[in-house]
């Protein structure tokens, strides 16, 4: 058996990461084909205290970058889970009611039209907190595997 010098060693390892990625790639699901998403079509998961969601999609840009996309119902006075941070970056467009956004602590709220930024590795949440149920669009964008750091 032949020993491997350290540039070759380096060089075999990113192989095998390219091959990982290639495979991980191959399982998702590519958007790469335009569609029209019809509301009443998307399959409702019913969740906790009266809360639904409705997925719209989930899968890789032919450009990379992981994207799914759903839409929760959320009753008033209540939140979907505690507040928690990911990996990800995410938006959210309220659509109906009022939400309240917990940014890292500070509180905030907004209505129809309002859209919510998360940024990777900060703490969030949301509330209805409103008189009628919110509806508001989650975009999820990225991975929350390792990635790599951007340089800057």
């Amino acid at each position: 058996m032949q020993t491997l010098n350290r540039r070759e060693m380096m060089v075999a390892m990113a192989a095998v990461a390219a091959l990982g990625g290639a495979a991980q790639a191959e399982s998702e699901t590519v958007l790469a084909q335009s569609k029209v998403y019809r509301f009443n079509d998307l399959p409702v998961v019913p969740r906790d205290h009266g809360q639904k969601d409705q997925s719209v999609l989930d899968g890789t840009l032919a450009t990379g970058e992981a994207l799914e996309v759903h839409e929760t119902t959320l009753p008033p006075g209540q939140t979907p889970h505690a507040p928690h941070r990911h990996r990800h970056s995410e938006l959210m467009l309220v659509r109906d009611g009022l939400l309240e956004f917990n940014n890292d602590g500070r509180l905030e709220r907004a209505g129809p039209g309002g859209v919510f930024f998360v940024g990777s590795n900060v703490l969030h949440g949301v509330k209805c907190v409103g008189d009628v149920a919110a509806n508001y669009y989650v975009i999820a964008i990225g991975r929350d595997r390792a990635v790599r750091p951007v340089s800057g």
